[in-house]
């Protein structure tokens, strides 16, 4: 099992930035891939964008690409989303996933993460 903990979301207008923050732990000697997931209210669950074990891949849903970026440090157990020029479109609760046992890329089914946090709430105002 690993630990997932959400931090960083809030309140911004809209066109502003934010950076989310997971950290991980647990399972030594495990890999694993980790995956952004929202969910607003009345919404499924949807993938957000996704990183490789080693951080030299990641996956983004079409939604966010070119404004969102993922990235890792092992070292720190962390993964970060940086959220750019933002929309109200994008405000809902935000999980972080972690797929253990992954070495390849990140999933973007919600049913292969095995540990989810508990979500940070991002809200874009117009």
């Amino acid at each position: 099992q690993v630990q997932v903990v959400e931090s960083g979301g809030g309140l911004v207008q809209a066109g502003g930035s934010l950076k989310l923050s997971c950290t991980t732990s647990g399972r030594i000697f495990s890999t694993w891939a980790v995956g952004w997931f929202r969910q607003a209210p009345g919404k499924e669950r949807e993938f957000v964008a996704g990183i490789n074990w080693s951080g030299t891949r990641t996956e983004y849903a079409d939604i966010v690409k070119g404004r969102f970026t993922v990235s890792r440090d092992n070292a720190k157990n962390r993964v970060n989303l940086q959220m750019n020029s933002l929309k109200p479109e994008d405000t809902a609760l935000y999980y972080c996933a972690a797929d253990v046992g992954r070495f390849g890329p990140a999933s973007r089914l919600i049913t292969d993460y095995n540990d989810w946090g508990q979500g940070t709430q991002v809200t874009v105002s117009s």
